[in-house]
């Protein structure tokens, strides 16, 4: 087995839907970037596409179309995300040499087998890695926080709430309970959308502005801990409406990224011809959806609900250790109230004997990347690892006895 100081250099790849979350494994350095995971093209640069986080040289991102490798959760479209992933490894991002290097690569739950046939081709016969490992971002997640706890973990319910949909994956001694896994049908995505049309009913014609409302959203929105007390706020006129917000929209010459305007400036007239898109019982009825998908015609549970479903699937001497050791992860998981929210509906579920503990990190986008970073400097990362020379031998199936998909 390699020590550390010799193992070849290893790229750790969160590849979500949404973002890539990406970097050189190091003891040392945790630094870590992310970018979108798409091609973006512009009406006013129709012959140059932009590729993952070259949106930001964009001059005009109005009416800004999406190409994106990833459709509901899963890889639909290799091409795209190899042309992604051509500017991600190049000399113009990480300047990787994939022969003299290793990957540790993510991929969804419940993935087809053509499409993780599809990734290891691309891995090892188009950049022909040295070695790569695959395995889930809940995986990662739940190998991060166990590092961490100070006591022994038994079971930790990892819930995962990305761009496509919400996954809530029990593990029991590290390895997950495939047959209890539940998904919910509502991520960022739809989020996103239902937000759009909203906006456009009450305010602006926005269903084309999908990257403007996007940020729109990530800068804005929170999850109500009191919704009906929030809801008696919204109502109320200035200064009683603390929750109102204006944004201020780009007009791609003198304001080239919208802004949150402060809160003093609220109701005074725009200066200089600004275009304001004005924000109340919005910011918190959008995130709602995560908790009632049905109120946009999704019959299934909000997480608070399928998270003590999940649980109650399983004995119930495991409650205790399940409900202790919640762990929130995805870029949902960072809007503010989204931790409080659940923890306040999973203890009114519960008895008053069980401890509920919900952790959150720092940043829940990219704690399944520091996850993978700690992994590669596992003493058994390498019997995860499958070679190049052995998958030419043995193909996919070399990844059987090493990957848990």
């Amino acid at each position: 087995m390699a020590s550390s100081k010799s193992r070849k250099p290893t790229i750790v790849l969160d590849n979500g839907a949404g973002y890539l979350k990406y970097g050189y494994a190091s003891e040392e350095n945790t630094e870590r970037r992310t970018m979108p995971n798409c091609v973006s093209k512009s009406k006013s640069e129709r012959r140059r596409p932009f590729i993952g986080s070259q949106v930001e040289d964009c001059r005009d991102t109005s009416g800004l179309y999406l190409v994106l490798p990833f459709q509901k959760g899963y890889l639909c479209a290799p091409d795209t995300q190899k042309l992604i992933w051509d500017y991600l490894l190049g000399p113009d991002c990480m300047q990787v040499i994939p022969a003299e290097s290793n990957i540790l690569i993510t991929e969804p739950i419940f993935n087809f087998v053509s499409a993780q046939e599809i990734v290891c081709e691309i891995l090892f016969e188009e950049y022909e890695f040295s070695g790569v490992c695959r395995t889930t971002a809940s995986h990662l997640a739940d190998y991060k926080y166990c590092l961490e706890t100070k006591s022994d973990v038994l079971c930790t319910l990892v819930v995962d709430s990305g761009y496509s949909f919400t996954h809530i994956i029990p593990f029991i001694n590290g390895q997950k309970v495939t047959e209890c896994i539940r998904r919910i049908d509502v991520g960022g995505k739809v989020l996103t959308n239902h937000l759009k049309e909203v906006l456009s009913y009450r305010q602006l014609h926005v269903l084309d502005e999908t990257y403007l409302i996007n940020q729109v959203k990530e800068d804005l929105c929170f999850v109500s801990t009191d919704l009906k007390q929030d809801l008696e706020t919204a109502k109320c006129r200035l200064p009683e409406n603390h929750i109102i917000r204006e944004y201020v929209l780009p007009d791609y010459s003198n304001i080239r990224k919208g802004h949150v305007r402060p809160i003093r400036e609220i109701g005074i007239k725009p200066q200089n011809n600004e275009q304001i898109l004005r924000m109340n019982n919005e910011r918190f009825l959008i995130p709602e959806l995560l908790f009632h998908p049905s109120d946009v015609g999704i019959d299934q549970m909000g997480i608070s609900e399928a998270i003590v479903s999940v649980i109650n699937a399983f004995p119930e001497t495991m409650h205790p250790h399940f409900y202790k050791n919640i762990i929130l992860v995805g870029g949902n998981a960072r809007m503010s109230g989204f931790a409080n929210r659940i923890e306040d509906d999973i203890r009114r579920e519960t008895s008053l004997f069980y401890e509920v503990a919900v952790s959150c990190g720092q940043n829940p986008m990219t704690y399944s990347w520091h996850g993978g970073n700690r992994f590669v400097f596992d003493p058994d990362f390498d019997k995860f690892l499958v070679t190049k020379a052995k998958y030419n031998e043995c193909g996919i199936s070399s990844f059987k006895s090493k990957c848990d998909v």
